[in-house]
């Protein structure tokens, strides 16, 4: 019988470390099971965000290059974006998807499945990525809508073609290559 009893950490110490719209980086000290004060521990939250495998009527799965400051590379990627907060309210997440893969590529699709919601790195943090196949994509718009601070560029790609990006070390990030995944065995 599996149990999780003797396996929660209690916080009882919290510093903020850097808390702006982007990011609320903590400093923590937690009591273990076993009664030991032990730390510290780091983690941070930021928004949540949607990763959208997005495939045209010709099974090209349409990604973004763009440079990414943690590694100082310019990575190939699925279209990702993060799920929005007006007025407090919280955007509904494949209204996010959707968005986002307009804005980004111009491309809209009406064939849409939610394949997983997991945590983003539930060592260091607290937000949630949810993955989403969009099939039978369609060029909607001919100019893309991006934020300010947003360059990147589009391009479709085939199956092998991003077997081999990935082979190649140019298609990357762990969270991308498991949407990949997911869709090919969920779709």
């Amino acid at each position: 019988m599996e149990t999780t009893e003797n396996l929660v950490w209690e916080e009882v110490n919290c510093e903020h470390i850097v808390r702006d719209e982007w990011i609320d980086f903590r400093r923590s000290t937690y009591k273990m099971p076993n009664g030991k004060i032990s730390g510290p521990y780091y983690s941070y939250s930021r928004k949540n965000f949607a990763i959208i495998v997005a495939i045209t009527e010709d099974d090209h799965y349409i990604c973004v290059k763009q440079f990414r400051q943690g590694i100082k590379q310019i990575t190939t990627e699925f279209c990702a974006g993060c799920i929005e907060r007006n007025d407090d309210v919280l955007e509904d997440t494949l209204t996010a998807a959707k968005r986002e893969l307009l804005e980004e590529t111009g491309y809209g699709s009406n064939d849409w499945r939610h394949m997983l919601t997991v945590p983003a790195n539930a060592t260091l943090a607290d937000n949630y990525m949810s993955i989403f196949v969009a099939k039978n994509c369609q060029k909607i718009n001919s100019q893309q809508n991006l934020d300010e601070d947003e360059f990147l560029h589009v391009y479709l790609y085939s199956r092998n073609e991003l077997e081999e990006l990935i082979k190649k070390g140019e298609f990357s990030q762990a969270s991308h290559i498991l949407a990949l995944l997911m869709a090919d065995k969920c779709y």
